[in-house]
Parts: C-alpha cells; structure tokens; sequence
C-alpha cells in the first residue's frame, strides 16, 4: 500500500499529475483544486494517496490534506460511488459545503455533481448523515487546526533565525510522520529534520 509521496511535480495533466520520488515517476490522479495548487509550486509537495486495483487497471489517487484523503474514503464506501465520482465530488465542492449538504438534506447541490442523479444522492444523505455529524465536522475542524498549527510552527522557525523555505519543507516533511496536532511537536519534529541536513 502506498499512503504517501513526497517529491517535485515534473508532469500534469487534465486530472492527473507524475510525482518524482528519487528518480521513479508516480502518476496520480488528482482533484481539480489540488491540480491548480501543484500547478503554481516549484517546491517539493506530499500527496496522501490511496491505492485502487482492478483487473484493467492499478490507479493511485492523492490529495493534499489528510482531510481529503478520509472523505474521498467514506465517500467510496458509499453503494454506487465510485472513486470517479468522488473525485467528481472533491472537485467541485469542498468537505464543508459537502457536509452542510449532507446534514442539509441538499439535493440540489449533491446533483450539480457530474454522476450524481437523484437517486445517489438520496443515497449519499441516507448513508452518511449520521457519519457526517460525527466524522464530518472532526474532519473540517481538525484541517483548519492543522493548518494553523503548521503555519505557526514555519513562523517559529524562521523567528529561530531560519529561512522561510526550508522552514515550511521541513514542517511540511514532520507532520504526516508526527502529526500536526500541535504546534510543540511540529517545531521540535522539524528541528530534526533540520538537524538531518
């Protein structure tokens, strides 16, 4: 199973782009917001990725939140969604206008989604409504709180007399391993990494 890349951006397409990890390109498909991102960086990035293998096909699919990569998970959980569709889903609306929909009983705004028809989305509602209290608002909480923490710990960095760039990649580099839940353990995960070079 591969949960994550870390490497340069060196190709991108209408959905996908080819990470560089050590010499070995790895194509993932992406979301259309996340490929705008990637496509304005020259920077290292780091996907979370998900693996799906079928008889024709093996296909890698990433996202750059943590967030993300959980709600494309449940979202292909749900009969008749599949990673398609999710993608769909990710790409035209955030995880908070999909939760609001959810616990909104939104139609509407679930059917403006390209393979989402009256009867899905009656199902998505159905199947998530209770996950989406629960998950769903711990997912746009803990996203928001793990950005602020990483962009606190890059400003403390660089109050330590460190540069902005390698600041922001050696926390970027920290957090999946040690988690982003506060900002301690952020600053002290990078300054090892820092150490390291």
């Amino acid at each position: 199973m591969i949960a994550r890349l870390s490497g340069t951006m060196v190709l991108a397409g209408d959905r996908w782009v080819i990470i560089d990890v050590h010499g070995v390109g790895y194509q993932v498909q992406v979301t259309q917001p996340a490929l705008r991102r990637l496509a304005d960086t020259r920077e290292p990035v780091t996907l979370f990725t998900h693996l799906v293998v079928r008889e024709d096909a093996v296909t890698l699919y990433g996202f750059p939140h943590q967030s993300e990569l959980e709600m494309f998970r449940i979202l292909i959980g749900v009969t008749g969604i599949g990673p398609q569709i999710a993608m769909n889903l990710l790409s035209r609306i955030g995880i908070e206008e999909f939760a609001i929909a959810i616990l909104n009983d939104d139609e509407k705004t679930l059917t403006r989604i390209p393979g989402i028809g009256p009867k899905s989305a009656k199902r998505l509602i159905l199947e998530l409504r209770d996950k989406m209290k629960k998950v769903g608002e711990t997912i746009v909480r803990g996203e928001t709180k793990d950005s602020m923490a990483i962009h606190d710990a890059v400003s403390a960095l660089v109050s330590l007399g460190f540069a902005e760039k390698e600041s922001r990649d050696a926390v970027n580099a920290a957090a999946p391993e040690h988690g982003s839940s506060t900002v301690q353990g952020l600053i002290k995960a990078a300054l090892a990494k820092l150490k390291e070079r």
